[in-house]
């Protein structure tokens, strides 16, 4: 297989003054990319801020023969968004690949989560990534080319203690990316989500030393290259971390069907069992497909010919 280059391309990546942003950063712009290297430079907690981690990351990869600009955009703040992506335009006239991976982690349990704190976290990983996908959509639709992934976790997907505001937030950036898949498609804009888990200020503390030995911010980078590669699927969510790969994937059972005078509460519980049975379940591409069945369902129970 043929080395994955990008070579004339430009991505931005937010989040990117250190972890895992620093790492895809790193390894774009050592495969060709030129790279906008956008970070706030605020504490774990979204508090704070200074250029000076994203100008670092800069310096690194200009060092290593690279070309690269740092932006300190906030991305929940549509006009310095937009300055970023103007700033992009006018220094390389194009926009092929947005890394929304700027986040912030506000951890307690719901009883003692402040409404505050749970609307600060979803700003800045759902809305955040909302805004500047917004920002660079209409270039990548003109240009009929574009990758963007999403940056989900295990945490939204599965669930995790003490981390509802986050939870929300990165389950709401796969239907993000659902939406915008199927929206994408005809102008060749491939939209993923990436779920890692690797050793970041977000995770020390909470993971044996041992084991965040073995977590490294590259294992994840390289799942995430190929989410932006000419080549790339669309609509996968990638799980990665410490050198494992892979796939989440939703499927919805086949389900029963009961008839008018039976659609009560009581026999849903009576037949909850079949209702879970995973035997037929399917992958669904859109909303639709769900409905369909539904009325398939009902149409054949009725003996109404459907088309």
């Amino acid at each position: 297989m043929s080395e994955i280059r990008f070579d004339g391309r430009v991505a931005i990546i937010t989040g990117a003054g250190a972890g895992l942003g620093r790492s895809h950063a790193l390894a774009l712009a050592a495969r060709g990319a030129k790279v906008v290297v956008n970070d706030l430079g605020g504490a774990v907690d979204g508090t704070g801020g200074s250029i000076s981690a994203a100008q670092a990351v800069v310096n690194e990869i200009e060092a290593a023969g690279g070309e690269a600009i740092a932006h300190g955009a906030n991305v929940t703040k549509a006009d310095e968004v937009a300055d970023m992506v103007d700033s992009t335009m006018k220094k390389w006239g194009r926009v092929d690949i947005l890394v929304n991976n700027a986040g912030i982690l506000r951890d307690k349990s719901f009883a003692k989560m402040s409404l505050e704190d749970f609307k600060a976290v979803v700003d800045v990983h759902l809305m955040g990534a909302a805004t500047c996908t917004k920002a660079v959509w209409e270039i990548m639709r003109e240009a009929n080319y574009g990758r963007v992934v999403m940056t989900s976790s295990s945490s939204g997907i599965y669930g995790n203690f003490g981390q509802s505001n986050y939870g929300a937030a990165k389950m709401g950036l796969v239907g993000f990316m659902n939406v915008l898949h199927l929206e994408g498609t005809k102008n060749n804009i491939r939209v993923n989500a990436l779920s890692p888990t690797a050793r970041t200020r977000m995770t020390e503390g909470l993971i044996p030393e041992e084991a965040l030995k073995l977590m490294t911010v590259e294992s994840v980078t390289a799942g995430l290259v190929y989410l932006v590669s000419e080549d790339a699927p669309s609509r996968a969510v990638l799980c990665a971390g410490a050198g494992g790969y892979a796939a989440t994937r939703i499927y919805e059972t086949d389900g029963i069907f009961l008839p008018p005078a039976e659609q009560t509460p009581e026999n849903v519980a009576k037949h909850f069992a079949q209702i879970l049975d995973p035997k037929g379940q399917e992958p669904y591409e859109q909303g639709g497909q769900q409905t369909m069945k539904f009325i398939a369902k009902a149409a054949e129970a009725a003996g109404v010919k459907l088309g």
